[in-house]
């Protein structure tokens, strides 16, 4: 059965499905799942990748799920890699959780909050 939204529902997730391809930029308030390919940047609250998910752009994010591929700079608050994610660019973050054996060749840079330094 599918779920549909309307337009009182404020929180429905963009999801890019498995065999789907998207060119183009991504901004929203809420969450965003690709499980499939996105080639743009993604502006969100939440982002997942999903496995056989692959972005290449650039993500900004409070909340990053990587379990696909990223090929591209993030700037996010959380991280989460888990152990299929593989990632190439820079990932900037506040905190960083990291499951398993990733492909990880990233640059990472630990964001400081002004009231940190």
């Amino acid at each position: 059965m599918l779920a549909f939204t309307n337009s009182l529902e404020k929180n429905s997730p963009t999801i890019i499905g498995a065999g789907c391809s998207l060119t183009g930029d991504i901004k929203t308030d809420h969450i965003v799942q690709i499980h499939g390919i996105v080639h743009g940047n993604i502006t969100a609250d939440t982002v997942v990748i999903g496995r056989g998910g692959r972005v290449v752009g650039r993500i900004t994010a409070e909340n990053l799920f990587l379990h696909g591929e990223l090929d591209g700079p993030a700037t996010v608050s959380t991280a989460n890699m888990f152990s299929a994610a593989k990632m190439s660019g820079t990932l900037s973050y506040r905190t960083i959780n990291i499951t398993g054996n990733t492909g990880l060749e990233c640059k990472l840079a630990k964001r400081k909050d002004k009231k940190d330094e």
